[in-house]
């Protein structure tokens, strides 16, 4: 065979195929198209034609047709062999390669394709990854046996061998693809339960109305305005948005505007480029440009100065923006919500924020209300801290029925974080997890020289309503609160829903507050 004239012309085909393959396999993890690649090389540069490539089906076990040079995939893709079945199904059962000098020749040949030549050779070579059948790699030399069939034999086989690998490769991206997706489903499904409806509490009618704006407001890229006191969850509301909008699955960006001076603002929002200023080593992109196609979330608005305002409202105007020390302009997709706690219509009236960004940004107005005028919510969302303090702490914690008097009889100008606060520093007091009133200690501002910041607990008495009348608050409780609401009461003739509607309340609201305020109802 050595001194056969025709080998060096076959020996330089097939280094020249087989650089070729190489080539091709290195260039795509599209494993489907990649295979088609390869037939197509072995045709043309091999004069191999009939190219096909079976794969092993995980379920069943048997072998169905991946790809066939020359066939669109209608006529192959119902095709497949079982164990034993024909020449590809001797492969599937032996695990060795089948040559055959005449095909014609070979009684098990089934011809399902109809492809193949009876008067040619045909090779087929199992693909094998790490010791274990994947597939068969079947071709047919486009003349009769010249002999040299053993040397395609060993020629097909490093074919083989060089798409087991590249099948392998593609088995581990498929993987490292799929852990990826998993993981990233479940880090989805996480965030958008800590974010969602689920961590926002409470079921008063001002919380039933904020729930209803944030499930209308997300399904639009409407620009959201977010105002309130400070500690009543604009942050959850504007996480709450996001998570439920088209855009869960974009970018979610957060900026404090209040935590930065302007001129690392404008950095910040809008990215700079390299050398536009002392340090700027590098172009980088800006929060606006990371936040294209999610949601830009600017906290605490109302604090940008009157001049970085106007560069503000081009970019909700226009869409598009310039990198500081840039002139290229960038376009982007951003949906934004702002948040703040200052007086908006105040600050416009004094020059301190521009008109035209004030209506730009109050498209649509969410309000959430104080703690002070949801306290029907105050056990649910006591309770909900304290589930999550006894996660961090690792046990139960628990209020007595004191301590949610005790709590309930405070305004809490520092709303939720207020009694975040307060219930945190009352568990670390706790020795055994319940959390009775002494160990409420409510924080009170300071207002001379010496005055303690912290109030005792109070010591609870039952008055009738004229004493209630004359006397002041318990201690902890919003002054003048008691009086407000026995007035109520003495102008309603003790009638509740009466005294509800005078003070703008709903008779559960009235109610709540005779009894955390300790009011003994008159019977007329």
């Amino acid at each position: 065979m050595m001194d056969d004239p025709k080998l060096p012309i076959l020996l330089r085909s097939h280094y020249e195929t087989l650089c070729r393959v190489s080539q091709v396999l290195s260039r795509s993890l599209d494993f489907h198209q990649t295979l088609r690649e390869v037939l197509r090389t072995l045709d043309i540069t091999g004069h191999y034609g009939g190219g096909m490539v079976s794969v092993v089906d995980p379920d069943t076990g048997q072998l169905n047709v991946h790809v066939v040079f020359g066939l669109d995939s209608e006529t192959y893709e119902t095709v497949h062999y079982q164990p034993g079945e024909g020449l590809i199904g001797m492969i599937l059962e032996s695990g060795k390669t089948v040559a055959i000098e005449r095909l014609g020749d070979e009684p098990r040949f089934l011809n399902r394709l109809g492809l193949y030549d009876k008067d040619l050779p045909f090779i087929a070579a199992p693909i094998q990854v790490g010791g274990a059948l994947q597939g068969v790699l079947a071709v047919q030399p486009d003349a009769a046996d010249d002999g040299l069939l053993a040397e395609r034999v060993r020629f097909i086989e490093m074919v083989a061998n060089l798409i087991g690998q590249s099948v392998r490769l593609s088995l581990e991206v498929d993987l490292d693809r799929k852990a990826l997706a998993e993981e990233r489903d479940t880090l989805r499904r996480t965030v958008r339960q800590k974010h969602g409806f689920d961590n926002l509490v409470g079921h008063s009618a001002p919380m039933r109305r904020i729930f209803e704006q944030i499930r209308m407001v997300a399904k639009w890229p409407t620009t959201v305005l977010i105002r309130g006191e400070t500690g009543t969850g604009k942050e959850l509301i504007a996480n709450a948005i996001h998570y439920n909008s088209p855009r869960a699955r974009g970018a979610y960006v957060r900026l404090n505007c209040a935590s930065l001076p302007e001129n690392l603002l404008e950095s910040e929002l809008f990215g700079h480029e390299k050398g536009a200023f002392t340090g700027a080593v590098n172009s980088r992109k800006g929060r606006f440009e990371t936040a294209d196609g999610g949601t830009l979330f600017l906290d605490e608005i109302g604090e940008i100065s009157p001049a970085f305002q106007a560069k503000l409202l081009r970019v909700l105007q226009e869409g598009e923006l310039e990198r500081v020390g840039g002139s290229r302009t960038i376009k982007v997709d951003v949906r934004l919500i702002a948040a703040t706690h200052r007086d908006l219509e105040s600050a416009v009236e004094q020059g301190d924020f521009r008109e035209d960004l004030y209506y730009r940004l109050n498209v649509m107005p969410i309000l959430p209300p104080p703690l002070r005028e949801r306290m029907e919510d105050l056990p649910e969302i006591a309770n909900f801290l304290l589930e999550r303090l006894g996660g961090i702490q690792s046990r139960p914690l628990t209020l007595t029925a004191a301590a949610q008097r005790r709590l309930a009889q405070h305004s809490w100008p520092g709303n939720v974080r207020e009694l975040e606060n307060c219930l945190e520093r009352a568990a670390v007091m706790s020795m055994n997890g319940d959390i009775d009133a002494d160990l409420i200690r409510i924080d009170k501002p300071r207002t001379g020289p010496g005055r303690s910041a912290v109030s005792p607990a109070p010591t609870l008495k039952t008055q009738s309503a004229t004493e209630a009348e004359g006397d002041e608050m318990e201690p902890g409780a919003e002054p003048g609160e008691r009086q407000r609401v026995v007035a109520a009461l003495e102008q309603a003739g003790w009638v509740q829903a009466r005294a509800a509607r005078l003070l703008g309340m709903t008779p559960r609201q009235i109610a709540y507050r005779i009894q955390t305020l300790n009011i003994e109802v008159r019977q007329i």
